[in-house]
C-alpha cells in the first residue's frame, strides 16, 4: 500500500517580497540585512522539477554586478520539502514544507557561485542552477527576427489577423483557438501567465477545454534564414507538440512539446541543412487527458499554446529559451480496460502466461478488505479482515476479524469459512505457528494462543510489545514471516515512528525504528532492528539461501536485505549520525518511466513495469511452476494494475536484481494484490484489497470497505493435495526438509522448532548436513539444527571450514547470533577475513562484526579492509564503514591507522570525520598529527584531497 503526492505547478502572477529567513552557514559579512535595498529581486518557483523563473525558464542564469545586493526568493510550488542555498557563500534557507510557502536569501554579489536544494536528492533531481557576477549590462538584446513570407506576402504564423489564415484545422481542438489582451486567457487558470506578445496567441483549449483534440497545419513555405524559433507552452505530453515538417515527404525535422507550464516560452531550431527547402508547421494535439483511473483527476496539461513563428540569421539568444534537456516528456495515460468488476469477471479479464489460470477462491461478501494473510501446516488461509483501517479504534473497540479458509475439494474455491477471532484493532501482519497467532496490530505485536485442533483461542491476545507508532497507518508494523533462523520477522514504514520494547520497559530499553526490517524470536522474547532504511516495504520474503529481499514504494523498490545493513531512505536520517552513506537498490532498474521522480510516472509507466507503488513480495520456491519461475521474486504493481516479475542473480557478495516480463496484467484499475503465497500444491494465493481508490488516505470514508477478493493462480502442472503436517511424526518432519516444495520445509521446520530438541531428529539433519551435495539442503537443515537447540558452538565454529560459502556464512551468522563468541571462534574469523576468497562470506564477517562489541572487532576488520578486490562490491564498503565508525570513538589513531591501510572507497574520509565529530583537543591533536604525515607523504591528489578535508573539518 502506498501513498503519493501529485506535483502540480504553482505557477507564480504576482511578485511578492518576503521577510527575509535565511540562515547563513558561514561568510556572515556577505549577507545583507532584508530591509535594505536590493539592486537584484529574484523570484523563483521551486519544485522537484526545478527552479522556475516568473518567464518560464527552468534554472535560469541569476546575474548581478559586483557589489549588487541580491535577493533571491523561493515560492514553494508543490506539497514537498525544499529550500535554496548558495554552495561558495555557505548561505541557506530555511526549509519549505508547504505548497504556497516562501523564504528568500539576501546576500552581497562578489563571485558567481551555484544556487541548490540542499534537500537530499534535489540537487541530483535537477534543483541548481548558477549565479554569474558579471561586468556591465545584465540583459542581453535579442536579434530581431524575419516573419516567412510567401508569393510576397508576410504569413500569419503569428496570427496578428485575429484569424487562421494561411492554416488548415481539423478536430474540435483549434475551431476558436485565438486569445486576445487578457494574461491569463479564458481557458485557462486565473493563476497562470502567458506571457505572450502582440495582440493574440494559440491554445488547443487551455487549461479549461483540454480534453478537445485535433490538428492544425500551416502552408508550406520556405527556409530562407538557418535558424528559426517559435513560443510554446503547455503538456510535456507525447500528443501535445509543434512539428516543423518538410513538405512533400512528412517528414518531421523538428518537434518541441511544452513542459508542463503554461508561460511561452521560445525554442530554437536549427534548419541548415535544409535551407531553401519547403517546409510547414504542425500543431498537434490527440491528447485527450482523460484520466483511465476513478480517483485520478484528468491531466490539464493536455494542450499545446504556441505563438510567433520566426527566421533568424544567426542563433538567437533569449534568456528564457525553452532548451530539449529541461522538457521531461511523460508517455501517454496507460492503457487499463476495466474498472469495478465482479470477483468472477476480474478473474477472466486477467491475462495470465501460457498454461496459467485464475480462479475466483473467495470475493464478497465471504470476505471484505483482506489486508494481510498466511497459510497453515494444513495449507488453509489465515486472513485478516480490516475494518479498522485506515483510523485505529479506541482501545477495546476493534472491528478486525480473523478468517480461516479452506479448499475441501479441490475446485480451487475456498469453500469452508470460519471466523477465528473479532474485534482486533488495526491489524496489518499475520502469520502462525509456534502455538498460537502472531499479529501486527500498532501499537502491539500480539500472541494469541490456540486451539489448532478445534481453531479457537485459547485465551485474550497477549500484548509482546508495545510501542509502535500510528502517525500513518499505511506504513505500520506488516509482512510478518518466519525466518530461517526461527525468528518472526516483519517489515515498517518511514513516516511511522516506532520506540518499541515490552509492556511497561522504560526509553532505555526500547528500540527506536521507522524504515526497516525488525525480528522478534517467539522464545526467548527478544528483539532486533535487523536492517535499517528503505521507504514503506510490504513485502518480505527469504531465497533459497536464506537470503532475505523487501519490495519497497516510491524510491527504488527492491532491496537484499542484509543484517546490519543501513539502506537508502525516502525520508529523514539514519539514527546513528555517523552512517555518511547507505547501500542503495539492488535493482538495475526501476518500474516507473521518466526523470521526473516516480510520481509523475503515475499510470504512464506500462512499459517499465507498472509504477512505484509496489506491495506483497513473494520469491516462489513451489516445486510444479515451470523452472524459470523458481527463486524470482513477484510483486503487485498497484499503479500498474500487474504482476512484475524480477530475477535476482549473484553479484559480488550479494546480488543483482533485473526485470523479466511482468507475469500478468490483472486489466483493472481497481485490483490491489497486497499479498500472495505458495501452497502445498506449488499454487499461489493472492489477497486482493479491490477499491478504486488506490491511494492511502487517513480518511476513512474515501475507502470502499464492500469488497475484497481472493484469487489463485495454477499451473497446469500443479496438483492439488491435502496434508496437515501437525500430525506429522518427528521423522518426517525431518525429511520434509528434502521437499522441492518450500512450502513443507518451512511449515516442517516451524513445527520441529515448537516441539523442541530431540536427539533422532538432530543426528537425521546433521546427516543431511554432512553427507547431502545440495548446498540448500545442508542449508534447511542447518537451520532446522539451529531452531531445535541441535549444534552445539564447536559444531557451528567446524563449519567455518565448510567447503560451501553458503554453509561457512550462516555458521558465521549463527556463531554471531547472541552478540558474542568464543576466543577460539573470534581467531577462526580473523583466518577467514584473512583467507576466505569469497565475498559473501566476507558480506557476513562484517555483518558479524556490527554485533560483537567494538573492541573485539579490530583484528578482522583489518584484514577486510585490505581486500582490494572488494572495493567495487555493492554492499562491502558500507558494511565494513558501519562496523569500523565505532572503532574511533575506543581509539581515534588506531582507527585512522587502519583507514589509511585500507582499500575501500571513502574509509579514511569518513574515519577522519568520525574522529572530528568526537570534538576534543584530543581529536584535533591527532587530525594534525594526520595532516603533517600526509603532507611529507607525497604531493599525490588524494593526499591534497585528506588535507583538504582535514582542514575543512578542523574549522568546523
Amino acid at each position: 500500500m502506498n501513498k503519493f503526492w501529485l506535483l502540480m505547478p504553482f505557477l507564480i502572477s504576482t511578485l511578492i517580497l518576503p521577510v527575509m529567513d535565511s540562515v547563513a552557514q558561514s561568510s556572515q559579512t556577505k549577507v545583507v540585512q532584508d530591509t535594505a535595498k536590493v539592486d537584484r529581486d529574484y523570484t523563483l518557483e521551486a519544485t522537484m522539477l526545478g527552479f522556475f523563473a516568473k518567464d518560464g525558464s527552468r534554472n535560469p542564469i541569476l546575474k548581478a554586478n559586483k557589489g549588487d545586493l541580491v535577493r533571491i526568493t523561493i515560492i514553494n510550488g508543490e506539497l514537498m520539502t525544499h529550500d535554496i542555498a548558495l554552495e561558495k557563500l555557505g548561505l541557506k534557507s530555511k526549509t519549505l514544507q508547504e505548497k504556497g510557502t516562501r523564504t528568500s536569501i539576501s546576500f552581497k554579489a562578489d563571485k558567481s557561485d551555484t544556487y541548490y536544494c540542499t534537500v537530499p536528492g534535489h540537487r541530483a533531481a535537477g534543483m541548481v542552477g548558477n549565479f554569474e557576477v558579471v561586468e556591465g549590462s545584465i540583459t542581453a538584446a535579442t536579434v530581431a527576427g524575419q516573419t516567412p513570407m510567401k508569393n510576397g506576402q508576410p504569413l500569419n504564423l503569428n496570427f496578428e489577423t485575429g484569424t487562421l489564415k494561411d492554416w488548415t484545422a481539423t478536430g474540435d481542438a483549434f475551431t476558436s483557438p485565438l486569445f486576445a489582451q487578457d494574461d491569463p486567457s479564458p481557458v485557462h487558470e486565473k493563476d497562470m501567465h502567458i506571457g505572450f506578445d502582440g495582440k493574440y496567441f494559440l491554445s488547443s483549449g487551455g487549461t479549461t477545454n483540454y480534453k478537445q483534440t485535433g490538428t492544425l497545419t500551416s502552408v508550406p513555405f520556405t527556409v530562407t534564414q538557418p535558424f528559426a524559433a517559435f513560443k510554446v507552452s503547455g503538456g510535456a505530453l507525447q500528443d501535445t507538440r509543434v512539428e516543423l515538417v518538410l513538405a512533400g515527404t512528412d517528414k518531421v525535422i523538428f518537434h518541441s512539446t511544452g513542459q508542463g507550464r503554461a508561460t511561452l516560452q521560445p525554442v530554437i531550431a536549427d534548419l541548415q541543412p535544409y535551407l531553401n527547402q519547403d517546409i510547414f508547421i504542425r500543431i498537434v494535439d490527440n491528447e485527450t487527458g482523460i484520466s483511465q483511473i476513478p480517483y485520478i483527476p484528468n491531466d490539464k496539461w493536455a494542450h499545446i499554446n504556441f505563438d510567433d513563428f520566426q527566421f533568424y540569421a544567426t542563433r538567437p539568444n533569449f534568456p528564457n529559451e525553452l532548451k530539449q534537456k529541461d522538457i521531461i516528456i511523460l508517455p501517454p495515460l496507460d492503457p487499463v480496460l476495466n474498472a469495478g468488476l465482479s470477483g468472477i469477471k476480474a478473474a477472466q479479464a486477467m491475462t495470465p502466461p501460457k498454461g496459467f489460470k485464475i480462479t475466483l477462491a473467495a470475493a464478497e461478501p465471504d470476505i471484505v478488505k483482506p489486508i494481510c494473510f498466511t497459510l497453515d501446516a494444513r495449507g488453509r488461509l489465515w486472513v485478516v479482515e480490516s475494518h479498522t483501517y485506515p483510523v485505529p479504534a479506541p482501545e477495546g473497540q476493534g472491528r478486525d476479524r480473523i478468517l480461516i479458509f479452506e479448499d475441501t475439494n479441490g475446485d480451487g474455491t475456498l469453500d469452508s469459512r470460519k471466523v477465528f477471532a473479532e474485534g482486533l484493532n488495526l491489524v496489518s501482519g499475520i502469520e502462525v505457528g509456534m502455538g498460537g497467532v502472531w499479529l501486527g496490530a500498532a501499537p502491539y505485536l500480539l500472541f494469541i494462543p490456540a486451539d489448532f485442533k478445534n481453531d479457537k483461542p485459547t485465551g485474550p491476545p497477549q500484548k509482546l510489545l508495545d510501542g509502535w507508532g500510528t502517525q500513518d497507518t499505511h506504513e505500520v508494523l506488516n509482512s510478518l514471516r518466519w525466518g530461517p533462523d526461527g525468528w518472526l520477522y516483519g517489515t515498517h514504514g518511514v513516516f511511522t515512528h516506532s520506540n518499541v520494547g515490552k509492556p511497561g520497559a522504560p526509553d532505555s530499553e526500547r528500540l527506536k525504528l521507522n524504515a526497516g526490517v525488525w525480528r522478534y524470536h517467539p522464545t526467548n522474547h527478544q528483539f532486533e532492528l535487523f536492517a535499517e532504511g528503505t521507504s514503506n516495504p510490504w513485502g518480505l520474503d527469504f531465497n533459497d539461501y536464506g537470503h532475505a529481499f523487501v519490495t519497497a514504494c516510491v524510491i527504488p523498490h527492491m532491496y537484499h536485505m542484509i543484517q546490519g545493513g543501513r539502506y537508502f531512505r525516502q525520508a529523514g536520517k539514519h539514527f546513528n549520525p555517523y552512517t555518511y552513506d547507505d547501500i542503495k537498490t539492488h535493482a538495475d532498474h526501476v518500474h516507473w518511466v521518466g526523470e521526473r521522480g516516480p510520481h509523475a510516472g503515475n499510470f504512464r509507466s506500462a512499459s517499465a513495469g507498472g509504477g512505484h507503488a509496489h506491495s506483497g513480495a513473494m520469491i516462489y520456491l513451489g516445486n510444479s511452476w515451470p523452472q524459470e519461475y523458481r527463486n524470482d521474486i513477484f510483486m503487485n504493481n498497484i499503479n500498474g494494475s500487474r504482476f512484475n516479475q524480477d530475477h535476482p542473480t549473484r553479484s559480488g557478495s550479494g546480488y543483482m536484481v533485473t526485470h523479466k516480463p511482468d507475469f500478468m496484467a490483472m486489466n483493472d484499475s481497481w485490483s490491489q494484490w497486497l499479498n500472495f503465497k505458495y501452497d502445498p500444491s506449488g499454487s499461489v494465493y493472492a489477497i486482493d484489497w479491490y477499491d478504486k481508490n488506490q491511494c492511502h488516505s487517513p480518511n476513512p470514508d474515501v475507502h470502499d470497505k464492500t469488497m475484497g477478493r481472493i484469487f489463485k493462480i495454477t499451473h497446469e502442472n500443479d496438483k492439488w493435495v491435502q496434508v496437515d503436517l501437525a500430525k506429522a511424526s518427528d521423522m518426517d518432519l525431518v525429511n520434509y526438509q528434502l521437499n522441492p516444495n518450500e512450502w513443507y520445509v518451512r511449515q516442517a521446520r516451524t513445527i520441529l522448532q515448537e516441539r523442541g530438541p530431540n536427539k533422532k531428529v538432530h543426528k537425521a539433519l546433521k546427516e543431511i548436513l554432512t553427507k547431502n551435495p545440495d548446498a540448500t539442503r545442508k542449508l534447511r537443515a542447518l537451520w532446522a539444527l539451529h531452531v531445535t537447540k541441535g549444534l552445539t558452538d564447536k559444531e557451528l565454529t567446524d563449519l567455518l571450514a565448510n567447503e560451501n560459502e553458503y554453509v561457512r556464512s550462516w555458521a558465521i551468522q549463527l556463531l554471531a547470533e547472541d552478540k558474542s563468541v568464543s576466543p577460539e571462534t573470534l581467531k577462526q574469523f580473523v583466518t577467514m577475513a584473512q583467507n576466505d576468497n569469497s565475498a559473501l562470506v566476507r558480506l557476513y564477517l562484517a555483518s558479524a562484526m556490527l554485533r560483537l562489541e567494538p573492541a573485539q572487532r579490530w583484528d578482522v576488520l583489518d584484514a577486510l579492509v585490505q581486500k582490494a578486490e572488494d572495493k567495487d562490491d555493492h554492499n562491502l564498503p558500507l558494511m565494513l564503514w558501519y562496523a569500523a565508525e565505532p572503532l574511533a570513538a575506543i581509539d581515534m589513531k588506531r582507527a585512522l591507522e587502519l583507514a589509511q591501510k585500507s582499500k575501500m572507497p571513502k574509509h579514511l574520509p569518513y574515519t577522519i570525520q568520525r574522529v572530528a565529530a568526537i570534538g576534543t583537543e584530543d581529536s584535533k591533536k591527532v587530525l594534525k598529527e594526520l595532516n603533517n604525515r600526509v603532507g611529507k607523504l607525497d604531493h599525490s591528489h588524494e593526499s591534497h584531497e585528506i588535507q583538504a578535508l582535514i582542514a575543512k573539518v578542523l574549522e568546523e
